[in-house]
């Protein structure tokens, strides 16, 4: 996949495409066919700082975490994207999502993973 700004994590989707994080830039999702399917700066209109970590929910919302603004954002398929973290994040970095809405955050200055409830089934 050419053309990306300085391309920093990337998390696989479950239609076969993947979501890659661009240093100082945009988050972008392509197709299985490497093909880009939307950027979320221009799709949501949101302004990333540094964006880092990036994964997929279950529900097929697109988590990023933003390094400069210590925040993870959730950008759901409709609808406007919802802060889910913005406090308690020094510099968050890699991310993962559980089937059971855990949210698993790596913090390179706290030397530490956390972890955020942020989604409950019901059983």
């Amino acid at each position: 996949v050419p053309n990306l700004q300085g391309p920093r994590y990337i998390s696989p989707v479950p239609s076969g495409g993947f979501v890659v994080s661009e240093e100082c830039g945009d988050v972008k999702v392509f197709t299985s066919s490497c093909e880009l399917l939307c950027s979320l700066s221009s799709k949501y209109g949101h302004q990333f700082g540094n964006p880092a970590g990036v994964c997929m929910d279950t529900d097929g919302s697109i988590l990023v975490a933003d390094e400069q603004r210590r925040t993870v954002h959730l950008f759901p398929e409709h609808g406007a994207p919802i802060c889910l973290v913005s406090t308690g994040l020094q510099r968050p970095a890699g991310m993962a999502c559980s089937s059971s809405g855990h949210l698993f955050v790596a913090d390179t200055v706290e030397n530490c993973v956390k972890v955020f409830k942020y989604c409950v089934r019901p059983p």
